[in-house]
């Protein structure tokens, strides 16, 4: 059966699949509906989520996939109403690479006179 399912990042090194926090286990909505699934999207995106693109798969590939992750999966009804949660994890599963750590931006000190001719060039030039 196809069934559709929120992706991010779709196509990228960084994709990840939406699912929901339900304790310490994950779960994977699968939508019998597309528009349900975009609303759905819509409702994440409302609340601050990144932006997801519904894509559509066999549910017997999400439920491999969840088999082989540990993660569960729900199928939700077309026209059932699935409400989002009221927030997002701080740190997500697929965007764990290394950040450099953000640094103080340099403040370059200019004289008095350095900043007057910079003034009249940047005037000149409207």
């Amino acid at each position: 059966m196809r069934v559709y399912v929120l992706i991010f990042n779709p196509g990228t090194d960084n994709e990840g699949i939406h699912t929901i926090q339900m304790g310490e286990q994950n779960k994977v909505l699968m939508f019998e509906s597309v528009d349900d699934a975009t609303r759905f999207a819509l409702l994440l995106e409302a609340q601050d989520f990144p932006t997801a693109s519904v894509e559509s798969l066999t549910s017997e590939e999400i439920e491999e996939f969840c088999q082989s992750t540990g993660y569960e999966w729900e199928l939700v009804k077309e026209g059932m109403l699935a409400i989002p949660p009221q927030h997002n994890l701080e740190e997500l599963d697929w965007d764990t690479e290394e950040k450099p750590a953000a640094t103080e931006p340099e403040t370059a000190e200019i004289s008095d006179t350095e900043l007057e001719t910079l003034r009249r060039r940047l005037e000149g030039l409207l």
